[in-house]
Parts: structure tokens; C-alpha cells; sequence
């Protein structure tokens, strides 16, 4: 020990910082010892270790190594996914995210195995409905508050619908990467995003431009910039009686009852305009059906949050109540991010 004695003690090795750590009670920059560059506590490592074992557990799915062993696929395993895909889209309204993403991500693994093997169009085909299926997991991790594992299976949504060469889906995926970035509160980069899927407007889809609009709107209601949700909002509602494709995904304008003015709610609470949410949330909430139970929570925390800045505490409260029930049952981030806002 007489080496460590002094102004200025040496630094021992890792082992034997954890045994005088154990014999005193406290770390070795407690005891006055100047610590080296990069050290960290070895309770710390065990944190890192934690850490990237949950990393693997999100990526695993999406990073299994090759080759696998060839295998025959049939094109009717491509409808079999697609009709499995709507069913998670309702399953996820009832649930919530925790109790699917295991489900979803297995499924994405195997499609990923399956498009290993295939052939021509069943192989586009398969790349098509596995972008969807990321998508769909990242979605999942959003809405479980995993900011880390939604931003990785929005870049795998990225990659899936370049590689299947479909405008649509590559458009889809801008729109994922936008939605985590309004999560992020970063405005100006949901912009560009979306301004990014825009660029060739003519190619898209009509859902797909609505999405591309709407989510932007979110990005200007970031920037503060209301007469552009507007504008935005309105433009992607003329554009609603055109929606009539049979793509199995982004059918939330469609599926959700007032979709676009539950955005324009939501922008407008965001910019703090709490009357004017306010006005526009009943209405939204009156066609919303009861059992999409997630989704009602999310808007009623909304709607409470505008009624608290409208100077309407009571009704804040009563809703507020409502919406920590459906928390706990579904566990959405989501929804425990906005009572926090709240």
C-alpha cells in the first residue's frame, strides 16, 4: 500500500480497485485517488451490460447472419403476411405495444429469412410487406417509449422499402423517420423529411402524400408556425375522398374516424392554443369507437391538457382520471408522456 500513499497515490489495476472498494466501502476517487482517462466504475460496466444485452434483443430480429439454407417460398405466403398485417394493426388498438412487439418482430425475422431465398417478384413482393412489418415494430417500440429501438426499425423500414425499389413504401418510410423525430421534438428535421417525401408528389399514392402532409403539419406545429398546420391539414383533407388503394399499410386515415382533425387538435395543443383544441377534441373523440381504448386514451390526455390551458381544471382532472386507468392497462408511453405534459 505505500506506493497509493502521498498527494498524489498511483492507480491500481481494475481487480484491485474493486477490492479496496469492497474492504473501505467506497470507489478509489473517494479515497483521493485522481482517476485515469476513460475510467469507469465497474457498477458501471454491469449497467453497459444490461444495456446492450436489451440492444441485441431489439436488433435481433432484423440482424439474423447468413447464409440460411434455400428454401422453396410460395408468392401466397406474400397474402398470408398481408392479412396477418391488418389483424396486428387491430390487435395494437386493443393492446397496446408490449404484448406485440415480441409477435410482430418473429414474424419480421421470418420474412427476412424467407426473402433469402425467393425469387423475382416473389422476392419484391416479400420486401414490400417486410417493410411493412418493420415499420409496424418500430411503431411499436415508439409506443412503448423506446426512442432507441424505434429509430432502428425505422432505418430497417428505411432499408427494406429502398430495397423493394416501391416509391410508396420509400415515401411510408420518410414518414416513420418524421414521426420519430416530432417524439424528439425536432421540427425542422420532420420538415425536411417529409418535404423529402414529397418531392416526386405526383408518383405517391394519395394516403401516402396525406400522411407526408399531416406529419408535417406535427413538424410546423413544432416551429410554431400555425397558419401551416392549417394550410397542411386542409390540403391532405381534399385529398381524403381519393384514398382507395389496397395497400395493407398506413390505413390509419382511413381506419381512425377523424383523423386529420385529431392532427389538427394535436398541433394546436401543441402550440398551445388550448380553446381551439379544445373546441376540436369532442368532436374528434365522438366518433372515435370505444374499443380502440389506446388511442382514446392518447386524445383525452390531449383534450385534457388543452382544457387545463383553457382554464378548465375540473374537466382536465375528471379526464385525466379517465386516461391514468387506460395507462396502466396498456402501458403506452405515449399516453404516459402526454399526463406527464398534463
Amino acid at each position: 500500500m505505500g506506493r497509493w500513499e502521498g498527494d498524489h497515490p498511483g492507480w491500481p489495476s481494475e481487480e484491485t480497485a474493486i477490492v479496496i472498494h469492497d474492504a473501505l466501502g467506497r470507489w478509489l476517487e473517494d479515497l483521493g485517488f485522481t482517476t485515469p482517462p476513460g475510467w469507469i466504475r465497474p457498477e458501471h460496466h454491469e449497467e453497459e451490460q444490461v444495456h446492450r444485452r436489451a440492444f441485441v434483443s431489439v436488433t435481433a430480429a432484423a440482424l439474423v447472419a447468413g447464409p440460411v439454407a434455400p428454401q422453396h417460398v410460395d408468392p401466397a405466403l406474400i397474402d398470408y403476411f398481408q392479412q396477418q398485417l391488418e389483424g396486428h394493426y387491430r390487435a395494437d388498438m386493443l393492446l397496446g405495444p408490449h404484448d406485440l412487439i415480441g409477435t410482430v418482430s418473429a414474424q419480421y425475422q421470418l420474412i427476412d429469412k424467407l426473402i433469402r431465398s425467393a425469387k423475382g417478384e416473389t422476392r419484391r413482393g416479400l420486401l414490400r410487406v417486410g417493410a411493412a412489418y418493420a415499420a409496424l415494430v418500430g411503431w411499436l417500440y415508439q409506443d412503448a417509449g423506446d426512442m432507441d429501438g424505434a429509430a432502428f426499425w425505422r432505418g430497417v423500414t428505411q432499408e427494406i422499402a429502398m430495397r423493394s425499389r416501391d416509391p410508396h413504401l420509400i415515401g411510408y418510410s420518410l414518414v416513420n423517420q418524421a414521426q420519430v423525430r416530432t417524439d424528439l421534438g425536432d421540427g425542422h428535421a420532420v420538415v425536411d423529411l417529409c418535404e423529402a417525401a414529397l418531392d416526386d408528389a405526383d408518383r405517391l399514392v394519395p394516403k401516402v402524400r396525406i400522411m407526408a402532409m399531416q406529419q408535417q403539419a406535427h413538424g410546423a406545429s413544432l416551429t410554431g408556425e400555425r397558419d401551416m398546420v392549417d394550410q397542411l391539414i386542409d390540403r391532405a383533407g381534399r385529398l381524403l375522398p381519393r384514398v382507395d388503394d389496397d395497400l395493407p399499410w398506413g390505413n390509419a386515415c382511413r381506419r381512425t374516424p377523424g383523423y386529420l382533425e385529431v392532427q389538427r387538435a394535436t398541433c394546436y395543443g401543441r402550440l398551445g392554443l388550448g380553446a381551439e383544441a379544445g373546441a376540436l377534441w369532442p368532436q374528434a373523440l365522438a366518433v372515435v369507437p370505444v374499443t380502440a381504448r389506446r388511442d382514446r386514451g392518447v386524445y383525452m390526455a390531449r383534450q385534457a391538457t388543452a382544457a387545463a390551458a383553457a382554464r378548465e381544471p375540473d374537466q382536465a382532472l375528471e379526464l385525466a382520471r379517465l386516461v391514468a386507468t387506460i395507462a396502466v392497462e396498456t402501458r403506452s408511453a405515449r399516453m404516459a408522456r402526454e399526463l406527464v405534459t398534463l
